[in-house]
Order: C-alpha cells, then structure tokens, then sequence
C-alpha cells in the first residue's frame, strides 16, 4: 500500500480517529483512577472486542504491551 503525502495526518485529524482516541483515553484513565495501571508500568487497557468505542467493564482488561499488540 503507498501513501501520499498528508495522509497520516489526515487519518488523525478525522472525527472518526478523534472519537476513538478520546474513548482509548478515557479507558486507561479510569484503570489508573482504579489504581490497575501506572504510567510507564508497560501495561495498557485493552478492549476485548476490538472496538476502544465499547468502554464496559466487562469489555476492558489490563495487559503486557506485548500482548497488546500482537493480538489480533
């Protein structure tokens, strides 16, 4: 896949990527408000079903960056 020039930041400049950023925010807020993580501990919230849109409870859970990032 080739991107143009300007992409990126058109990508992070749409509503749709500031909704979902603002609600991953929000979840990793409300886990250290909880005391589950600290900043630079390594560990973030994950959203079980993919969709950081879905803030449930039931639907977070604090992980390894690692894993994190390789689940799919």
């Amino acid at each position: 896949m080739s991107y143009k020039p300007g992409d990126y930041e058109k990508y992070h400049a749409s509503a749709r990527a500031k909704k979902e950023r603002a609600a991953r925010n929000k979840a990793r807020r409300d886990a250290e408000a909880k005391g589950q993580v600290r900043k630079g501990d390594g560990r973030e919230v994950d959203h079980k079903d993919g969709n950081p849109l879905n803030n449930a409870p039931s639907n977070r859970r604090v992980v390894s960056r690692h894993t994190n990032r390789v689940k799919q």
